[in-house]
């Protein structure tokens, strides 16, 4: 155990380290050099970025714990993100750089007016404070705390364990919003996915390894035969994620996330181009193709390894997994690599949550003589209370139900498609006036929540009725801009010169490549493949 604890604590410190040498010369002390970079990233350093941001514990926990009570379907989130990342790199983030926009809600803004760009604003932030970081604190205190197995190791109890990892990780992510912003944690997040890379494959192999008593392949094709069912990704209604779900409501979550979520896009954002913005969102799509590899296929393996014993939570499939099939000499470095996963989710969104009050709601409405220096240091003090406020929250989800993951998007679903059906109507129509796009926040959320609470019964997945209610919106928003259109039309025409726009010229056939990649992973997991 000093062993796995030194190494852990190593690595970490390694990664914080070199971080801060690296970007300790780079300006910060501006808005744009603290919030965006300086808008100076490159497409390895987004693609990286994208990836740490996106890949924390409650994907590695509760996905593979999808794996582990249901079977491949999860992968649509995976997989479907692929395909998002290429319309994202081709549609949304040239308009996002040709008018320079730090945040989704200033396109908001200028494409409606001012109130709805707070109304929206305030959505973000909400989602993020009450949801997404208290989530992230505490699926890294159950993936971490089944790693080191806190709890016999120290003598704790299930809750104090919990408390402990969520500080730790709360400390930590001050610590990088104090010392450098969107920069270092890029760089950190580079760093941390070389490692997460390694890691991450790790686990599988070891794990079929174990299975298969030595023999990799031996393990493979003992669980397929043993379960052929649970590599079908082809999902039916009562998986997770229903097949039907990729053409309706996982389409426009995976548009949503990658291409309108203020802690995803901010990493294009900050791109020194165009070139290099698309660059980094394609590497990324192409790293989501081998995710179901880490992300899924544990979780199938835990269930042969488990299976006569089996586990009373499927989200502890992945630590439980880890904890009996790697060496102990490893554990440590995946911990540390784990934890880096974790820290930069929680960093993404807490960077995110400081920029969407600093530069949405202090500098307009609080101080509009605000310094660039006075933004930076206040946006600190954000992050910081910010992060104090999720460390108390994340304890109490452990009253949440099982299936963490499938939890999260579900109530992700009262502010991510109705932002992203205003976005993407504002982008195709310059008629419907701002009313019309308050009115539809405003329904869209009232008749998911009707839908979810059970006031309103439906036996549709949660994904079918986002599209139900995505497709009721946009028909509003038309006839409203129809019939009642806005006095001034937003131009979207105009390209104000922040960054160079011209597109990479390899983007048409790594597309393709994508594409046709996206379509044999769906073959190779159906009953047309092993899943036979």
């Amino acid at each position: 155990m000093l062993l796995t604890i030194s190494s852990f604590v190593g690595f970490t410190a390694l990664v914080l380290g070199l971080s801060y040498y690296l970007t300790r010369k780079k300006d910060a002390s501006s808005s744009e050099g603290y919030f965006l970079a300086g808008r100076g990233l490159t497409g390895w350093v987004i693609a990286a970025s994208l990836l740490l941001t996106n890949l924390s514990t409650e994907q590695m926990v509760g996905l593979n714990g999808q794996g582990y009570m249901f079977n491949m379907s999860g992968i649509g989130y995976e997989i479907g993100a692929s395909l998002a990342l290429i319309i994202v790199a081709f549609f949304f983030l040239p308009r996002y750089l040709k008018k320079g926009y730090a945040t989704i809600p200033d396109f908001v803004g200028d494409r409606y007016d001012s109130a709805t760009k707070q109304f929206v604003n305030f959505l973000f932030l909400a989602g993020y404070v009450l949801i997404l970081l208290p989530t992230v604190l505490y699926s890294g205190a159950i993936g971490m705390g089944g790693i080191f197995n806190i709890m016999d190791t120290f003598g704790m109890s299930e809750m104090m364990a919990i408390i402990v990892v969520v500080v730790a990780i709360g400390v930590l992510g001050c610590l990088y919003t104090i010392f450098g912003g969107l920069r270092i944690m890029a760089i950190a997040d580079t760093l941390n996915g070389i490692g997460l890379i390694f890691g991450g494959l790790m686990v599988p192999l070891f794990a079929l390894a174990y299975v298969g008593g030595g023999d990799i392949l031996g393990g493979l094709t003992e669980v397929v035969k043993a379960h052929p069912e649970k590599f079908n990704a082809i999902g039916g209604p009562n998986d997770p994620v229903p097949f039907a779900t990729m053409f309706t409501g996982m389409f426009l979550v995976n548009l949503f996330y990658w291409g309108c979520n203020q802690t995803i896009i901010q990493r294009a954002l900050a791109a020194k181009n165009l070139k290099e913005g698309q660059k980094g969102l394609f590497l990324a799509a192409i790293f989501k193709l081998i995710g179901p590899i880490y992300l899924i296929i544990p979780g199938i393996v835990a269930f042969h390894i488990f299976q006569d014993n089996p586990l009373k939570v499927g989200d502890m499939a992945y630590p439980m997994l880890v904890n009996k099939v790697l060496p102990f000499y490893l554990i440590g470095f995946f911990a540390a690599v784990l934890f880096g996963a974790i820290v930069s989710s929680f960093n993404a969104a807490l960077n995110s949550s400081s920029t969407l009050f600093m530069l949405n709601v202090y500098k307009p409405l609080i101080k509009p003589t605000a310094t660039d220096e006075d933004l930076v240091t206040k946006g600190k003090y954000v992050g910081i209370i910010l992060a104090i406020f999720s460390m108390c929250v994340a304890p109490l989800i452990a009253m949440a139900p099982s299936g963490l993951f499938n939890y999260l998007q579900m109530v992700n679903g009262f502010y991510n498609v109705p932002i992203f059906t205003l976005i993407i109507f504002g982008m195709l129509n310059k008629t419907a006036p701002a009313w019309a796009a308050k009115v539809t926040l405003i329904f869209f959320m009232i008749g998911y929540g009707l839908t979810q609470l059970g006031i309103v019964k439906t036996d549709l997945h949660f994904l079918h009725v986002l599209a139900i209610l995505f497709v009721i919106s946009i028909v509003f928003m038309y006839i409203t801009g129809k019939f009642w259109p806005a006095k001034n039309k937003y131009d979207d025409g105009k390209d104000l010169h922040i960054v160079d726009t011209t597109p990479w010229n390899m983007r048409v056939v790594v597309s393709i490549a994508i594409v046709l990649c996206v379509f044999g992973v769906y073959v190779l997991f159906s009953r047309m493949g092993i899943a036979a």
